[in-house]
């Protein structure tokens, strides 16, 4: 035992794997009445049939060692930001075993929140997408299966199906498929000149279209829309966006913030458009452009249409392998589904009871996804399990940087701190007195301070927020006291 503490991870698991066997052969040779007739007969013809005999000894304890490999082999399905922070974290936390990383994409895991800014706008290359480098793989010893695709979990096995029919052994198991752009079912949603934005293939396809003077739909005034139409018209194309809500990021700010942005993206030129619902798409006589039709009968042309009205989870996976699935793959505060060998992280998964809001919800954001990727990571490594934090969101558009920490249904009451106008300030939402989210334009000390009094659950009153007199950190003294 002394020398297998010298050896690395790898060649310790082999030896104690060998020594397993080979204790369990000892056991089942002395429990057999007869001899194996086939390896006793091989043996009596001397040499030759020893040979054969250690030969079917060897495949046997190949198979049982390749076995036991797989049952110390994490495999992570999904090639984001939450599969690769998972594989690396197991690495950090000292899991022995092999660790497989599959991504249905043919590139390193990439960061998806610059796609619909920085990228779309050809201000960076793909290259600054990477998340982690190549180098961060091989130093961690996680094995990168890139542009493969999962077709099947087979839980009693143990395996992970490819679609070239391979099958992979697991151990643990984690599932970060993120998800998916969710379509438009009215008709003619598939004519060639209307786009989705989710992946790098996706942004590439709709660039050549992002020309001066073209006119560009976008359906939805979410975050992708928004994003995208600061933009587009910053490039001078001419843009509209149709929300079918009263107002844009409905269900995500207040009233006053929605018509802040409104205002803003308005005054650049884009014609937004609320309570209007798309309801079919027909393509033009030239058949390069699109009209895009309307409940009311109003229809507007476009060369071309970007759709961008939420995310699909994709769960279809964890169905399949009969996991629990709502809206998200049901997991617990250490991102662990139904089957305890099994874990989900990301866009994919949905928190049974958050630790934070102390409710079921599933969360689409980046630092959800690490999040849960960190919790995964300890559990598997039987460490502790991290406490879930305050959800915080942000999103670029134009020069402004929006940053949002807690949810803000069912708030009571709102407190605007610094002027609107001025384009720097912070609505707070509070319900029964208490500061339960922040959403902060331009200034990052004030979101900082925010995230503490969030997190804390502090109790401020409305008009000591607003009063910019009195800086936010005595706030949280006071508060604190």
């Amino acid at each position: 035992m002394r020398q297998l503490a010298a050896l690395s991870p790898s060649q310790s698991i082999r030896s104690r794997t060998c020594f397993t066997i080979l204790r369990a052969c000892k056991i089942w040779i002395a429990k057999q009445k007869k001899p194996d007739q086939e390896m006793a007969a091989r043996a009596a013809t001397g040499k030759a049939g020893l040979l054969q005999v250690f030969s079917v000894i060897g495949q046997k304890m190949e198979w049982a060692m390749n076995q036991g490999e797989a049952d110390r082999t994490a495999v992570i399905i999904g090639g984001g930001q939450a599969g690769a922070e998972a594989a690396t974290l197991l690495r950090q936390n000292r899991f022995e075993g092999g660790i497989m990383l599959i991504g249905s994409e043919p590139c390193l895991p990439y960061m998806r929140p610059p796609l619909s800014k920085s990228f779309l706008a050809r201000e960076t290359g793909k290259e600054s997408l990477i998340y982690k480098a190549a180098a961060a793989y091989e130093r961690a010893g996680v094995e990168l299966r890139l542009g493969a695709a999962v077709a099947e979990i087979d839980r009693i096995a143990k395996q992970v199906r490819l679609s070239s029919g391979e099958a992979l052994g697991y151990g643990k198991l984690v599932i970060a498929t993120g998800g998916r752009a969710r379509k438009l079912p009215v008709p003619g949603s598939d004519l060639p000149n209307i786009f989705y934005l989710r992946t790098i293939a996706d942004v590439e396809d709709l660039q050549p279209h992002m020309e001066a003077q073209r006119r560009l739909v976008i359906a939805g005034g979410g975050y992708i829309g928004l994003e995208a139409a600061a933009v587009a018209v910053k490039r001078g194309l001419a843009v509209t966006v149709l929300e079918a809500a009263p107002r844009v990021l409905a269900r995500v700010t207040a009233p006053d913030v929605s018509s802040f942005y409104e205002s803003i993206h308005r005054g650049a030129g884009v014609d937004i458009r609320t309570g209007v619902t798309v309801t079919g798409f027909a393509a033009g006589e030239d058949g390069a452009a699109v009209t895009v039709e309307c409940g009311g009968g109003q229809k507007f042309a476009a060369d071309f249409v970007l759709i961008g009205i939420g995310l699909t989870p994709n769960t279809e996976l964890a169905e399949q392998a009969g996991l629990d699935v709502d809206d998200g793959i049901v997991v617990d505060a250490a991102s662990r589904s139904s089957d305890p060998d099994i874990y989900a992280i990301g866009d994919c998964a949905k928190h049974a009871h958050h630790g934070f809001l102390r409710r079921r919800i599933r969360l689409e954001s980046v630092p959800n996804a690490l999040e849960q990727a960190r919790a995964a990571a300890a559990a598997i490594t039987g460490r502790a399990i991290p406490e879930a934090p305050a959800p915080w969101f942000w999103s670029d558009q134009y020069d402004l940087k929006l940053q949002m920490v807690g949810l803000s249904d069912g708030y009571d009451e709102l407190a605007i701190r610094g002027k609107m106008e001025s384009c720097s300030f912070v609505a707070f939402y509070l319900k029964e007195g208490v500061v339960i989210a922040a959403d902060s334009v331009n200034r990052a000390g004030d979101f900082m301070a925010a995230k503490r009094i969030i997190g804390e659950r502090m109790a401020i009153p409305r008009v000591r927020l607003a009063d910019e007199a009195a800086p936010l950190k005595s706030l949280l003294q006071k508060a604190a006291a």
